[in-house]
Order: C-alpha cells, then structure tokens, then sequence
C-alpha cells in the first residue's frame, strides 16, 4: 500500500509537469502504427515517439490514460506497454505504468508497444512529456497527444488501418534497406548455427483497398508459405493478382547465414515507387529456420497528412508469429495450428522453451532494423516543404565523406584505378575500385567494405565541368499515355547547378517517345501494364543478367488463353572484375563435443571476408575432429529368470526358488545389479500324523519304487537303452553370495544300436546355491 501510495503520487506530478509550451510546436509527434481511429480490446499496436531533424529529445515520459482520468490512482490508467529495446526505454521504478528514457542522450526516435485494455474501457488518451535542454514539453493537446477509442460491436468488422485519402501529388521513389541483427551474440539461446538465414524479402506498393498481412488478421496461403518455408512465389503470385492496387513489387535477395558484417556482404535492398493511390507499402521476410516466424511491416503510410511524401522511416522490428504452426523453438518439427490462429507479436513470456522466453517477462531483443529513404519525386508536387536533401533529383550520388572514418584496426593496401564506366552513353552508370584488408587487429570492430562504387557517365558526359550545367539522371518514364495501342510517355530531369558563368542551360529537361501498350486491342487480347524498371544486376562485375516485369490486367474478353510474357530478362555489363586475395576470418572455438560421453566429433568454422564472386577461394570453412570424453556408463545386464523349483519339502509348508544369472557386469558408474535369486512359498499335502502311518508310508513309497525299477529292467531286456554313467559331483557355486547356481552331469556311457533309441542324450541338473546376501 505505501509502494502503491508512493506510485501514485509520483504519476500524478508526472501529469502535472510545468513547462514551456508552445502553440503549432510540431517538432514533435506521438503516433500509433497505421493512425487507427478506433482499438481493438487486446490488440497490440506499436506506439512510435519522435523528433523532426534537426530536433532531438534527451528524455521523454509515456502514458495511457482513460478519458477524463487525472492518473492519480492506478485504475486510471488504460492498457499496458511493452519494452521493445531495453536500451531506450525502461518502466519507470517510481510510476511502474509510465516508460521512460534508459539513459539520458541525445535521440529523436523511441518504440514501444502498446497492448489495448479490456472490453467496456472506451476512449483513451496516450500522452508524452519531452525533456530537452531541461525544458519540459506537454501538450494535452497537439502532437504529443493521440486519443483512440475503443471499438464498437456495429464497427467490428472495420479495419484498423487508416482509410484516409492521400493528397500527396506527383510520384516518389524509396529505397528499402533490411540490417538482420539476428546473430548468436545477440540470441545465444538454442542459435541455430547452421541454418539461420533471412528468406527472400517479398511486398509492394500498394493501396489501402489492399492489405498483405496486417496484427491481428489471418496469414494468407501465400504469407503462410513465406513464414513457414520461406518462399515467396505463392506470395509474389497473390500480389500480380491485384495488380490495380500494386504500383510496385519489393524483392530482395535472401541472406545466408543471417548475419554478416558489412564490408563481406551489403545489406539488402530494394527499389520502389509510390503514387497518390498506392502510397501503402508492405512486406515480409521469413527468420529460419522457425516454425512461422517472420518480420516485416504492414501497410506503412508514406503519404503525410500535409500532402508530401515521408523523407525518411527507420522501423527496428521484433519476430511475429503466423498463427499457422504450433512449434515453439526454431527447429521444432512441423506442427499445423488447427484452426488458424491470427497472427501476433512474440513476446517473453510464450512458452519456457521458446529461444525468446524470459520468466521475468522481459522486452524481446530487436532481431532486425528497416530503413526506407526516399531517394527521388516525380512530377509537379504539391507540398512544396523543404527538405534536408535534394529531392528534385533522382538517384543522387552518395555524400562524399570529409575524411577517412576507416578504424585504426584496419589495415588495407591502397585503392586500385578505377575501373572504366558501365555506361558507354550519358545514361546512369557504374565504376568500381577495390583494395585489400590485410589485417583485422581487433575482431569485435567491423572494417568497411573491400569496394567502393561511383556513379559515372559515358565520355563527354561528364557533369564535373563547373562552365557546363550539371544535370541529374534522367527519372523513371512516365505510365504510357493510353493502356491499349500506340501512346506517348515522357520523362523529366532537372538542373543541379547553373553554368558558372551565369549562362542560361540550353540541355532539355524532358524527353519524350512512343510507347506501345497492348498491340492488339482486339477481344482475344490480353490487356496488361507497361513494363517496370530494370531489377539491378544479379552480377556485382563482369556479366550479370537484370529482369524486368508487368502484370496483366485483364484475361481476353473471348475467354482465350493469356499469352502476353509477363518477365523479360537481357544482359547487363559491370566493371571488369579484378581477382582479389581470398580473405579469411580466423577459426572460431572448437563447438562443444557431440555426445555427452564415449567417442564425438566436435567442428569449427571460419567465415569468407572477400566477396565470393571476386575471387578462386577454395579454402575450407569448417573443419571437423573427433573428441574423446568419460567413458559411457555401462549398466547391469541379466538373463531371464528360470523355471521355479520343485518344493524343497514332501509334505507341509516349504519353499521354492527360481534364479538368473548376470550377463554384464557394471561398469564406469552403471547401474548396479538387482537380486538374482526368488523365494516363494509352496505347500504340498498335509503331512500324516502317527508314527504307524509314517512307517506305512515309506513303506509304500519303497514298494513303489522297486516296481518300477522292475519295470525298467523288464524294459531294457525287451528294448535296449543307452547306459548312463554316475551323476558328476556337483560344480563351485557360481557367487559367493547372493543367489549362485551349481551343476552336475550324467554323461551316455554306452549307446543303443537300434535306431530306436539314437534320442539318447546327456543330462544336466541345475540348482541353487549361497542363497544369503552379500
């Protein structure tokens, strides 16, 4: 109660914080994924915090309130947060319901996630305080603020995403950039070493009439078969089929193993455009091995409420589960979820086995971080905003850097020549110089890359001259003017910098040609898109090939068969390759031993640091040797037990036993040997009373015995049998103690000739012996 007492004081003076505020003060925003109107009771959605640049924030306080609460008492509070990075954010020790900053310093972005309150809680109003410079910001109204109510039953079937209209104008092109950061340093528990791999990423551009995967929904044939077997051909399918919503599909290149440094390989990534109706964009890749485990991110808006396109999204990204396999470790055999359930994000606290689980209910380690820039916009815009970049010109070259950030621990020969242009004409090109890493003194600090790339022209296209115009690269053709026949397109660049000498540019700025969509326009043909843009070069020098796509839009109207090619592929020439060292990171630590004891093999490994394809590296990468530990315990081993003996008396109560002998003894710490001899009580006729009827008795039994001793002489003379020698002394007893066995023998002294009698045969008694135990 005091603990409480003390919470509930602290939050209320968190509410009531003093500071400067300032009217319009948009610097900065408070936003819940997908700008729902309305939650879902239950539902998780991801609560991001931000500062525009050049702005920044040192702390930052969040909170969930019910509408009309003060949050002096804990029931005011609604919902509750979800850690993503521990080393951004925490729970604050004094108000438990509140995150706050980990560390005070500078940043402009923080994530958390947000699980909605139960049914029947109504509106609820997420608020954040900012601390810069030791000002305090709060709004109870503005950006730092965002009220969401819940959902009701007439709405239920209403989707969270956002369903206004974008007024953005014109075009604008992004880049997607995909940084793993799934590795066995920053997920040791049960790392897959083998296996892990990042699958193919798949998505598009798309509109809000069209949704890939969304929280809370059910995962589609072709997402189940991303999340579960990593291909995206049954997804990429599903998105050619809505071809009206999709402007652009998002491929990029699967990443085996999952995570490598950047100077050995580039991190993923993809081109693609928006438009004022497809300004969604959406995709997925799988993290394997895993029962249906993915990231990705879901209907994210590139469109601004004042009608401009977003410069920048940097998403870090936590696994989510598909809802369609039950398995809860990565490499857990394939179990169906019957019925299908929604997909959600993991958390800790799943399942004790899960490689994610923490009992303390901890925030899951981020796996992966996506970065979309917008690198170009096309076509007259209508928020005419200024930007940090230049965003008139496509494709602009990267940022020359000041001086050399190359880490001391890295140690490269020089830079060879440049290579010559992969253009021939005034068309966007590529060159390329390399140099070698010769040492790695400290391997916990990445070296930059081994290559380095420059866009270039043909000869006499140079944009260096400072007494000529620089112009940018020519920006990607408009859609063809008429989507059946002969039509026109054009495309457009622009200057980057005016003639020295105050001259006016006399190169044009736009171009335009023909364009033929559709040749035959009659009912037996097919109706489909113009081409998009080329893929990039599969090769990173030499000859490579590059593909290009369409969709079609419409089947023939006579019911007849599609013929129209839907893929075009053709060659693409790179910078000449230069054959460089094979570069090897030093062996690992040998794995621990394959088996728990007796003979294993244990392995290491080594990675490859020069680019594959620029080199003859036939170095082995793994290496395999046998280890030797304690030997295995051998357990006890026995026979089956033997028939019961006969009673050891001839009247009255007695006893009889039964035996088994010890086939393997225990060895190295085996289990020890269980009892090998059984008593069990036997009773046989009453004995008779009376000194006359016992002498009767033996009397009879030795009368007995000469009749029938008679009868075997009266036998043998009339049927010859075998002749036995005496019985064999009896054999030591097998154990000292415990239950032992000893034998004894009659042996055939002399057998029958007629063939009657050859079933003779050698006789052996067994009995018990040293029946106390040891």
């Amino acid at each position: 109660m005091e603990k409480a007492a003390k919470s509930e004081g602290y939050c209320s003076r968190i509410l009531r914080a003093q500071g400067t505020r300032r009217e319009g003060y948009n610097e900065f925003s408070l936003r819940v994924e997908g700008d729902p109107e309305f939650y879902k009771p239950g539902n998780s959605y991801r609560v991001t915090l931000s500062a525009a640049t050049p702005a920044y924030f040192r702390g930052f306080t969040l909170i969930a309130l019910k509408e009309g609460k003060e949050g002096d008492k804990e029931e005011d509070h609604a919902g509750s947060f979800q850690i993503i990075d521990e080393e951004e954010t925490q729970f604050m020790s004094n108000c438990p319901v509140a995150v706050t900053e980990s560390t005070p310093r500078r940043r402009t972005r923080i994530q958390v996630f947000w699980t909605a309150p139960p049914a029947g809680t109504g509106c609820v109003i997420l608020k954040a305080s900012i601390v810069q410079k030791r000002i305090i910001y709060f709004q109870d109204e503005g950006s730092l603020t965002k009220k969401i109510c819940e959902q009701d039953s007439a709405s239920e079937g209403v989707t969270d995403k956002p369903i206004l209209d974008c007024c953005a104008c014109g075009t604008a092109k992004y880049r997607l950039t995909f940084y793993g950061n799934w590795s066995e340093k920053t997920h040791p528990k049960d790392f897959p070493r083998r296996t892990n791999h990042w699958s193919a990423i798949i998505g598009s551009s798309h509109s809000k009439n069209y949704i890939l995967w969304e929280y809370g929904g059910y995962a589609s044939e072709g997402v189940k078969q991303v999340a579960e077997l990593g291909s995206p051909v049954k997804m990429e399918e599903e998105i050619r089929q809505q071809s009206d919503e999709v402007l652009t599909v998002i491929k990029a290149k699967a990443q085996w193993p999952a995570w490598q440094p950047l100077n050995v390989r580039a991190a993923p990534s993809a081109e693609f455009s928006v438009d004022r109706h497809r300004h969604l964009m959406s995709f997925l890749t799988m993290l394997g091995p895993s029962p249906d485990w993915n990231v990705g991110l879901s209907a994210e808006d590139l469109c601004t409420k004042d009608c401009g396109w977003v410069q920048k999204v940097v998403q870090d990204l936590i696994p989510w589960d598909a809802g369609t396999d039950s398995g809860v470790t990565y490499e857990s055999p394939n179990k169906p979820t019957v019925p299908q359930e929604k997909i959600r994000p993991l958390t800790s606290l799943d399942h004790p086995q899960s490689p994610f689980y923490d009992p303390e209910g901890g925030s899951i380690k981020l796996v992966a971080r996506v970065v979309i820039e917008r690198i170009a916009r096309k076509g007259e815009q209508c928020n005419i905003v200024p930007d940090n970049i230049d965003d008139i010109v496509a494709d602009l070259a990267p940022e020359e850097k000041e001086e050399d950030d190359t880490p001391e621990t890295c140690i490269y020969s020089n830079w060879s020549p440049w290579s010559a242009c992969s253009s021939s004409t005034c068309e966007k090109g590529k060159r390329m110089r390399q140099r070698m890493l010769k040492a790695q003194l400290d391997l916990s600090v990445p070296c930059p890359d081994t290559q380095d790339f420059q866009p270039c022209m043909g000869p006499g296209c140079s944009d260096e001259d400072g007494s000529t115009c620089m112009m940018s690269d020519w920006i990607t053709w408009s859609p063809c003017s008429v989507s059946c026949g002969m039509g026109t397109r054009s495309r457009e660049r622009y200057v980057k910098q005016f003639p020295e000498d105050g001259s006016m540019c006399k190169v044009p700025t736009e171009e335009t040609e023909k364009c033929i969509v559709n040749e035959e326009c009659s009912p037996s043909s097919c109706l489909v898109t113009e081409w998009g843009e080329w893929d990039e070069c599969s090769a990173s020098c030499g000859t490579g090939m590059k593909r290009r796509h369409r969709m079609i839009k419409m089947t023939p109207a006579d019911g007849s068969m599609c013929k129209a090619e839907t893929t075009e592929a053709e060659k693409c020439m790179m910078p000449e390759c230069h054959t460089i060292p094979c570069l090897l990171s030093p062996w690992s630590e040998w794995s621990d031993c394959s088996v728990t004891c007796g003979k294993g093999m244990r392995t290491r490994q080594r990675m490859l640091k020069s680019a594959a394809e620029l080199g003859d590296c036939n170095e082995e990468l793994e290496q395999a040797e046998k280890c030797m530990l304690p030997e295995c315990p051998i357990h006890c081993e026995l026979t089956e037990w033997s028939q019961w003996s006969e009673c050891n008396t001839s009247c009255g109560k007695g006893h009889m036993i039964r035996t088994r002998m010890i086939k393997i003894e225990p060895q190295f710490g085996g289990a020890a040997c269980p009892e090998t001899v059984q008593r069990s009580k036997c009773r046989v006729r009453k004995c008779l009373r009376g000194a006359g009827m016992e002498k009767r008795r033996w009397k009879e039994a030795r009368e007995k015995r000469r009749s029938e001793q008679a009868k075997k002489s009266l036998d043998s003379e009339q049927y010859p049998v075998c002749r036995m020698k005496p019985w064999t002394a009896w054999t030591e007893c097998s154990t000292l103690c415990g239950g032992g066995i000893q034998e004894r023998y009659m042996m055939v002294k002399k057998r029958s000739k007629s063939t009657q009698f050859t079933s003779c045969k050698d006789k052996k008694e067994l009995r018990a012996c040293n029946v106390h135990p040891c």
